[in-house]
């Protein structure tokens, strides 16, 4: 049996943010009143990730909230006739612990004009000891051959509640299998990128790890998480030319894998727990990854990251 890095140990499953503002950039919440709805809402912890503004402090000290230190970075490249962007997250671990930013540290605005350009800036972020997560590409207006070449970049996103709400752009997975596809190891996240408060809570992540930020850290980079804005996804995993899905209750399940079409399953009475799907070798060919996506009866998706067959 391969099973998905999320699913292995006796770890609890952490609910965390990881991309959220605040009134220290372009938010409208208080630092301490975004902890404390996240906190409300069961989240075990978040990263404050104002724009070019870094941060380790918890500004509600009173809530048992782990603080993930960060900060967006960001670099618009055409200004004219529209924009397109690069954004990145980064989060790192404390400072003690080799992080290379300060805390209330505030950087300027990326000059790339491509993607070329804009990599020593990522080689900059990652030599401070962050990893980086590549924001919302359909806001941006980055199609997949203006991003593919980032080196470095441990997730992208494939949910993003703010763009979801205001624009019904990044809703689900967009550019993803084509990464996959070119062999890229990149993980998938939803987040909030939460500026009004009534943009966060939507998307989050659910992480195998010990409840402190170095773990968190490490799970992360080893894709030991899955992605959510609502259901739960319980196991995955392949076995005897299967893949197979184990989750809370469902009205569809599906299987992707770039250069071979999605394979579905449906219930009209939105009550799959389990989904199999034969990967064994068919007329379209070996698969060299394999990722699910399950959608309840309300609409809301719950992403797994991908196992890798070759």
């Amino acid at each position: 049996m391969k099973q998905q890095q999320a699913f292995t140990g006796n770890e609890k499953m952490l609910k965390g943010g990881l991309h959220c503002h605040t009134t220290r950039s372009d938010g409208d919440g208080d630092p301490a009143d975004v902890i404390r709805l996240h906190y409300q809402n069961g989240y075990d912890f978040l990263a404050l990730t104002d724009h070019r503004y870094y941060n380790y402090t918890n500004f509600a000290p009173e809530v048992p909230m782990t603080i993930i230190p960060g900060m967006e970075y960001d670099n618009t490249f055409i200004h004219d006739q529209g924009f397109r962007c690069f954004h990145t997250v980064c989060i790192g671990p404390s400072k003690k612990d080799g992080n290379g930013f300060d805390q209330d540290e505030r950087l300027e605005s990326g000059k790339a004009t491509c993607q070329e350009e804009y990599q020593p800036y990522l080689d900059e972020i990652h030599a401070k000891n962050n990893l980086t997560i590549y924001c919302h590409p359909e806001w941006s207006s980055t199609p997949a051959s203006l991003f593919n070449k980032l080196q470095g970049d441990f997730a992208m996103e494939i949910w993003n509640s703010g763009c979801v709400i205001e624009n019904d752009m990044d809703t689900d997975a967009a550019y993803w299998d084509e990464l996959l596809g070119q062999g890229k190891v990149i993980y998938g996240v939803a987040t909030d990128d939460g500026h009004g408060m009534m943009h966060h809570c939507h998307g989050w992540v659910m992480v195998n790890a010990k409840n402190d930020i170095n773990s968190i850290l490490e799970a992360l980079k080893n894709g030991a998480f899955y992605a959510s804005c609502g259901p739960e996804i319980t196991n995955f995993y392949i076995e005897d030319g299967k893949a197979i899905v184990e989750c809370s209750a469902a009205a569809k399940v599906r299987l992707h894998s770039d250069m071979h079409p999605t394979q579905i399953r449906t219930s009209a009475d939105g009550d799959i727990t389990r989904a199999e799907f034969d990967i064994s070798k068919g007329w379209a060919g070996p698969y060299k990854y394999v990722r699910a996506t399950v959608i309840d009866e309300d609409g809301r998706y719950a992403w797994t990251n991908p196992i890798f067959l070759d």
